[in-house]
């Protein structure tokens, strides 16, 4: 069982390579790129990214994406439109008035905005949407509002931290940017430039990201139906014993050498499909294949003659979360506030995208991976913190369709390696891995097959039962 745990987290590194997701806190480089094209301003303590946001301050979110910012003070200041709410202070009544004025948005009553009233996160998904230039009860209604949006490409951030905040308002307003308006002429940003609204060279950094996202997410679009992969990776795994032990063996850092060369097919779903086969060498030992499936909210597991097999349903939940929302996706620009930086370059013929995810998407990813394990059935103390240290991606793109893929990613949990028994022996397992993946079959083109499972042996009531009766009744 402990080389099943082993196998379990090296494997849950390699999908995470291809499993892009988002999180909901922390946007703080986001809210500075929006600063800098006037988009997100703050106030004198900054921008208050865990503060919940009013109405008042989406309404003026709203007016500066229609790129009206200056409109509404202008003709507000003249006369030639009146605010007519009583609860709207001074400085927000230019930016509701003339939303008002242009029919975008209505009051609470005949008198009131209730601009002090939280912003939820279907309202300003309803106004992202109008911006883009779609239409209440046309496009969609204040029901179906957000899953609408998000076959757009517009994630609500919050939905996984479940309060939402102004760090999603600008995480949101980032994505909505670079999203193609109703019209089909052009991306939200690039028609505010060209419009006049925005400044080209203060948004310069932001179109980069965004032509980059949706090249590459053009080239990429058929891994949204499944990916077959080939996989040359090499990993660097060192094993540290945590505080005082009582004998060597407990305190030696053990180092080792991986390498893995195989297939890994992936089919995204309501109920995800995942396949790898794998020939795993330790330096200066012999090559063992190891093969994986998830299917149906189960995990089987087949190194050699053994083969086990373990009820996993949260951690399914985890994987279809990871796999459906993220890069590639339909647009490519909902992963655009979890990426540090995004370049792309010529290699002869071929286009070389590169990015590195940031604190956001590495947070997420490691609360994801520890949740998943944890409501899986694993006891409390054997997995502790998972945190992915380094997450680096390169995607070579020929004639239009999606070459390869590479990852350096360095990886560390914190694990028991007495799986739950007494005494605990905590040790922190690093991976460093380097990785290659030659893109075989994407799309309808990628099939798994899977074996009779009926032999392999269950693992009753999850990974509970890699501990002791004993040790569970204490």
């Amino acid at each position: 069982m402990k080389r099943f745990l082993t196998i379990l987290l090296t494997t849950l590194a390699l999908s995470a390579v291809l499993c892009v997701s988002a999180s909901a806190s922390n946007f703080d480089s986001v809210a500075e790129e929006l600063s800098a094209i006037g988009m997100f301003k703050g106030t004198a303590g900054g921008f208050d990214l865990d503060k919940v946001p009013t109405r008042g301050q989406a309404a003026i979110m709203l007016v500066r994406l229609y790129g009206a910012e200056q409109a509404a003070q202008n003709t507000y200041s003249s006369g030639r439109i009146t605010c007519p709410f009583t609860d709207v202070s001074e400085t927000v009544a230019p930016y509701v008035a003339w939303l008002v004025d242009e029919g975008i948005a209505n009051g609470t009553t005949a008198t009131t905005f209730g601009a002090s009233d939280p912003c939820t996160a279907r309202a300003y998904t309803i106004f992202l949407l109008r911006a883009l230039g779609y239409q209440d009860e046309t496009d969609f209604t204040a029901v179906t509002a957000q899953d609408f949006a998000a076959k757009l490409g517009l994630l609500d951030t919050s939905s996984l931290s479940g309060t939402f905040l102004r760090d999603d308002v600008a995480a949101m307003t980032y994505q909505a940017l670079g999203l193609d308006r109703k019209s089909g002429d052009t991306y939200l940003l690039d028609h505010l430039i060209k419009e006049g609204f925005i400044d080209a060279n203060d948004a310069y950094p932001i179109v980069e990201k965004i032509e980059n996202a949706r090249a590459l997410s053009a080239a990429s679009a058929a891994m949204d139906k499944g990916l077959s992969a080939n996989i040359d990776a090499n990993m660097s795994i060192t094993v540290t014993p945590q505080g005082a032990a009582s004998s060597q063996e407990q305190v030696r850092v053990e180092h080792s050498v991986l390498s893995c060369k195989g297939n890994i097919k992936m089919i995204p779903s309501i109920s995800p499909q995942i396949a790898y086969d794998l020939n795993v060498k330790e330096e200066g030992g012999n090559s063992q294949r190891v093969q994986m499936w998830m299917q149906n909210g189960w995990l089987y597991l087949q190194t050699g003659d053994e083969g086990i097999k373990m009820e996993i349903p949260e951690m399914a939940d985890a994987y279809e979360a990871m796999m459906s929302s993220g890069m590639p996706a339909s647009t490519g620009v909902s992963i655009l506030p979890f990426v540090e930086y995004m370049t792309a370059k010529d290699s002869g013929t071929d286009k070389v995208y590169s990015l590195e995810m940031n604190d956001v998407f590495v947070n997420l990813l490691n609360s994801a991976v520890v949740s998943g394990l944890m409501e899986s059935g694993l006891p409390g103390n054997v997995i502790g913190e998972f945190k992915f240290d380094q997450f680096k991606l390169d995607y070579t793109v020929k004639n239009g369709a999606l070459k390869t893929i590479s990852a350096d990613v360095s990886v560390s949990v914190d694990v028991d390696a007495n799986m739950g028994q007494k005494p605990a022996i905590m040790k922190t397992v690093g991976i460093s891995m380097q990785m290659k993946m030659d893109v075989a079959a994407t799309g309808a083109a990628v099939k798994i097959t899977y074996p009779d499972f009926s032999k392999f042996e269950e693992v009753i009531g999850g990974a509970d039962q890699l501990a002791s009766p004993a040790d569970q009744a204490a």
